[in-house]
């Protein structure tokens, strides 16, 4: 989508954030078609990102809440007649908590379904504020295994994506759980379980998506001139698939 003029002058106490892109899709990012805005800057740099364009806050382009919240509401009268909504993603939108929780709260306000799409490593960032005007959360769980999560990730701890799980939880905020499933990586049967085994105790998890690891990004890579780790990775086979997502079902979780 074509970014909007910016004003050239931005008033004293004006929450800014960095956007990197938006688009819209059905189906994948929350219910119905959404209007998903992808925020720049993420503190993770996991080994299977198809996204390394979105790392860092400067590749994005300033706008105010004002400005993303004019390009919704281009959007706003198809998005309810098609039963969706708006989504924030990323990178990671809880590194920019303040522009998060203000675009959310305008959303809520305007009658739309929100959707926050997180790792939930920066999860203590999200205050009752911004979680009051959260309808879904598309939680990320990396990694269940401590040294697993840390080859994942290259970085920090699974410990404040769970804590913020329970946060949510409690809040009664309903949760899609995401898994990204790679081969010789987050495939090995006992880390499948610890995550399964956690999931099936959060009360308002609505469903789990296990997602095949693919090479989509790879070509970002290439273009900032960066090694792509999971180049001699290949997707999962069907019969893994199977065996991951039987791991959930047998759980009692819906898992697609």
């Amino acid at each position: 989508m074509a970014w909007p003029s910016r004003p050239s002058y931005v008033p004293a106490g004006t929450v800014l954030g960095s956007v990197h892109s938006f688009d819209t899709s059905t189906g994948v990012d929350g219910p119905g078609t959404r209007f998903v805005a992808f925020l720049a800057g993420c503190p993770l740099r996991c080994r299977f990102c198809h996204s390394p364009d979105t790392w860092y806050q400067r590749s994005g382009r300033a706008m105010t809440v004002d400005d993303l919240v004019t390009e919704i509401r281009r959007y706003e009268r198809f998005i309810k007649v098609a039963g969706g909504g708006v989504t924030l993603s990323g990178g990671e939108p809880l590194q920019q908590p303040r522009f998060t929780a203000a675009v959310l709260r305008r959303c809520a306000e305007l009658g739309l379904h929100t959707a926050l799409d997180t790792s939930g490593f920066l999860g203590d960032r999200a205050t009752p504020e911004l979680l009051d005007a959260t309808d879904l959360v598309l939680l990320d769980i990396k990694s269940w295994d401590p040294a697993t999560y840390r080859r994942v990730t290259r970085t920090g701890a699974v410990a404040p994506t769970l804590r913020f799980a329970h946060r949510v939880a409690e809040r009664g905020i309903p949760i899609w759980i995401r898994f990204v499933l790679v081969p010789g990586l987050t495939d090995d049967p006992a880390n499948v379980a610890g995550v399964a085994d956690f999931v099936a105790a959060l009360p308002t998890v609505q469903r789990v998506e296990v997602l095949p690891f693919h090479r989509l990004g790879a070509h970002k890579y290439r273009e900032l001139g960066l090694p792509y780790p999971c180049a001699d990775t290949e997707p999962p086979t069907p019969d893994l698939l199977d065996r991951v997502r039987a791991q959930f079902t047998d759980r009692g979780l819906v898992a697609r």
